[in-house]
């Protein structure tokens, strides 16, 4: 499934994410995330490590919710809900490192690169306004 031609941009620039897991207790947490979109996969990519709540909330619910803000327009923003379809180990923390030169233009040291995860979430549904 691909996003809708008037929101792709969102998909490709480095702005945040904010990334919605459900918890054990049923409840939503959300967290900003850095991203990268694959087009020719159609599924969006984020790192995580395996010491956190989101990761073990995808272990048992994989179905997430995405939501991203144009920083240009406040009013303008891409939703997304869709599934954790895998999750990859990283412990290189290569992926990380992909994501940290997209968002700060540097590239720095991992130190948690042996927990490091790509969780590969394939979008089943987008929202626009």
């Amino acid at each position: 499934m691909q996003p809708p031609d008037t929101h792709a941009d969102l998909l490709e620039r480095p702005v945040f994410a904010h990334y919605a897991t459900v918890r054990a207790d049923g409840a939503p947490q959300v967290n900003p995330m850095w991203f990268l979109w694959d087009p020719a996969g159609g599924v969006i990519r984020m790192t995580h490590t395996k010491a956190r709540h989101n990761y073990r909330n995808v272990l048992r619910e994989p179905r997430v919710a995405v939501s991203i803000t144009d920083p240009d327009d406040g009013y303008r923003y891409l939703g997304i809900r869709g599934v954790v379809e895998r999750i990859d180990d990283d412990p290189t923390g290569s992926f990380y490192e992909i994501l940290e030169q997209r968002y700060d233009g540097t590239v720095g040291d991992v130190p948690d690169r042996a927990n490091r995860v790509v969780l590969v979430i394939r979008p089943t549904h987008y929202r626009t306004e």
